[in-house]
């Protein structure tokens, strides 16, 4: 590892220490905060777009976001580690097949959406989960007949 590498690892480390950054791909839909300064006072304005694509590496690592605004395609290209960037928030994952998305510039409406991809979560202790419902079931079943045994009072209108 030479001088420059050691260098960037530490200004990576630096940089990336308070904020938290989700593991995003091209094709996710990402919301990201920036700081905008507009003279004396500072305010975080969103860019929700999709991911269009990632290049870089290390300190050097930047993602491009496209969004339509009132019928125009917008993209903007954002430093991963930069300042100006406060928060990054996926909305959703996206199903592609490539790397850059470059071929959306081109599309318009329904052509230009990406499927979502659902991930499944393995199932962990099936057994316990099954045993707490049925043992929750006995309890509600069992409340039930209590308030079915209850014996009724009739009460008769009586006619003058």
């Amino acid at each position: 590892m030479n001088i420059i590498e050691k260098i960037e690892k530490e200004q990576l480390e630096k940089l990336s220490s308070g904020k938290e950054m989700p593991d995003f791909n091209p094709g996710d839909t990402i919301k990201v905060d920036v700081k905008v300064v507009e003279g004396t006072r500072e305010r975080i304005q969103a860019f929700e777009g999709v991911c269009i694509a990632r290049g870089g590496k290390g300190i050097n690592e930047s993602f491009t976001v496209r969004k339509i605004s009132y019928g125009e395609g917008v993209e903007r290209v954002f430093p991963l580690f930069s300042p100006k960037i406060s928060a990054i928030t996926l909305v959703r994952k996206g199903k592609v097949r490539r790397a850059k998305l470059y071929y959306l510039r081109d599309r318009r409406g329904k052509a230009a959406r990406i499927v979502e991809k659902i991930e499944v979560k393995k199932k962990t202790n099936e057994k316990k989960d099954i045993e707490s419902l049925s043992k929750d079931k006995v309890a509600e079943t069992s409340s039930k007949k209590e308030v079915e045994n209850k014996p009724e009072v009739k009460t008769e209108d009586k006619k003058d």
